[in-house]
């Protein structure tokens, strides 16, 4: 999609987006959208200088500006006194970054660098909109959806927990383009791309793909149940586990599949860059539940275990994994449950059951997920009061 703009000023767009992937990569995937529309749009991105968003924004080209916000966290104690504070500085060090981008639009993706975002750019009299990722908001979107008409969610569950939330565009989630391409893949398109992924991420004939994917830092539970299944299951010449770790616990990871024998069948990296081909190569996916993730695999219909994080606020990661379980393309874990034992009684007969993965995969619900990056920047479009581009598929 393109548009043209009748003013000669270049369109500026400020992203609020930060913490953890769930929030930066659906950020970036619009921001992608937004160049595709205007090829001369000037994107960039308000975050901390805590989060992820100081490694993955730059990494993606675009230019990231720090404020000095704190979580919106209750286990701040006595420190939640601080908010309001920290809100109204870093909000008016957003409305000075907004200013001097000279912007048409602010929107505001979840994460605590959204809230001062939207606020900022209602102190510099701007429009600006927020995307929910997940099922249950967070409470910096919460907040800023009552700051701005302007709401798109996910997942239509979310709408009863935001204000305005009745009148909100449901775009899905932003998805990056390789994945929307494979979402939109035919039958025969993907079978020749499963070939080529098992090839590229070394997955010898013959055997079933499990991935475990703990999220954007990995997650210490699934690790270690992975690492478990896999000494376990040592003997197998019909399965193999792809564990994604994290940078930190690689080196730890691949010492304990050594020691337990799982190297033979196991093999650990520290990131999935190329979730094209990991969605494509894979028979099945044990997971957390980021809204992300659960977008991806409704998109793309892969079978999942899902086992939410527990410590989630409000709980958000299960309601986000009962889009996916509700429709039959998920089974649910709990945290607590995930162990190597566990994983070996329910993983077993799945692998064992062709039909079953096939039913799973073909229950996902792919929604608008795989256009969801055009419609949330046709949405921008408008509310920075531009010409509308024409969306094809749309």
């Amino acid at each position: 999609m393109t548009t043209r703009r009748t003013s000669l000023r270049p369109l500026s767009v400020v992203i609020g987006a930060g913490g953890t992937g769930g929030h930066i990569y659906p950020g970036l995937a619009l921001a992608e959208a937004l160049r595709a529309a205007v090829p001369d749009a000037v994107v960039s991105f308000i975050g901390t200088e805590r989060g992820l968003e100081t490694e993955l924004v730059p990494g993606a080209g675009f230019r990231l500006h720090t404020v000095d916000m704190i979580p919106f966290d209750p286990s701040l104690g006595a420190k939640r006194y601080l908010l309001p504070a920290a809100l109204l500085r870093s909000a008016g060090q957003a409305r000075s970054v907004i200013r001097a981008q000279g912007a048409h639009a602010v929107v505001g993706m979840g994460g605590y660098p959204s809230a001062p975002a939207v606020l900022g750019a209602r102190m510099a009299g701007l429009p600006a909109l927020i995307h929910e990722s997940n099922a249950v908001p967070g409470r910096a979107n919460r907040f800023a959806a009552r700051l701005t008409p302007h709401v798109a969610v996910a997942f239509d569950r979310s709408r009863t927990h935001l204000a305005g939330g009745a009148r909100a565009l449901t775009t899905g989630m932003p998805i990056s383009a390789a994945l929307a391409r494979l979402a939109e893949r035919s039958r025969p398109e993907r079978a020749a791309l499963r070939a080529e992924a098992r090839r590229a991420l070394h997955v010898p004939d013959g055997r079933r793909l499990v991935v475990f994917n703990g999220g954007s830092l990995g997650a210490v539970r699934l690790t270690g149940a992975a690492v478990g299944l896999a000494g376990l299951w040592q003997g197998r010449d019909d399965v193999q586990l792809l564990i994604k770790t994290g940078p930190r616990a690689l080196a730890d990871t691949a010492a304990d599949l050594a020691a337990c024998g799982g190297q033979r069948i196991a093999r650990a990296v520290p990131y999935l860059d190329r979730m094209d081909l990991v969605y494509a190569a894979a028979d099945l996916v044990v997971c957390r539940a980021g809204s992300a993730t659960v977008a991806e695999l409704a998109a793309t219909g892969v079978p999942a275990v899902l086992v939410p994080y527990p410590h989630a606020p409000g709980d958000h990661q299960t309601h986000n994994a009962r889009v996916l379980v509700d429709a039959g393309a998920g089974l649910l874990l709990p945290d607590h449950a995930t162990t190597a034992d566990r994983l070996a009684v329910l993983l077993g007969p799945l692998l064992a059951d062709p039909a079953r993965l096939a039913s799973m995969a073909g229950a996902a619900d792919p929604g608008p997920h795989a256009r969801a990056a055009e419609l949330l920047a046709a949405e921008v479009l408008r509310v920075a009061g531009l010409p509308l581009p024409t969306l094809e598929h749309v």
